[in-house]
């Protein structure tokens, strides 16, 4: 039990050093605030951007880009216990949570929902 429990905490921990890395990165890209903005990608389960309507070369970049990132940070934190599926996943539940009214993201049913004020429709194995 106490090795569950630290290994949850040590994901959690990691958890929030990917989602701070990954928020302060995208601040500084207003190619992909505008494209979140207006609804161009979102948030998928896997924990990866989604393009959600056609994909241009310009989207495909800024997303490729930033799932790179994504991928290397769930890689390193991967390394205390858990695979990066499963801490790609979890970080997809939290980032779901995070988006705010109006954002892009794909629900349990593989389509691309807008968040309103309400909480988002996440898969039943986010806790």
């Amino acid at each position: 039990m106490k090795t569950q429990m630290k290994k949850t905490l040590m994901m959690l921990a990691a958890l929030g050093t990917v989602l701070g890395a990954g928020a302060a990165w995208a601040q500084r890209d207003p190619a992909y605030a505008e494209a979140r903005a207006q609804g161009l990608i979102g948030e998928q389960p896997d924990g990866y951007l989604g393009i959600v309507g056609a994909a241009t070369p310009e989207l495909r970049g800024i997303v490729n880009n930033i799932n790179i990132q994504r991928k290397a940070a769930y890689t390193r934190s991967a390394a205390n216990g858990a695979t990066v599926e499963q801490f790609a996943f979890t970080s997809g539940c939290n980032l779901i949570l995070k988006t705010a009214p109006g954002e892009k993201y794909q629900g349990p049913d593989g389509r691309w929902h807008t968040r309103t004020d309400a909480p988002p429709e996440r898969d039943p194995r986010c806790v």
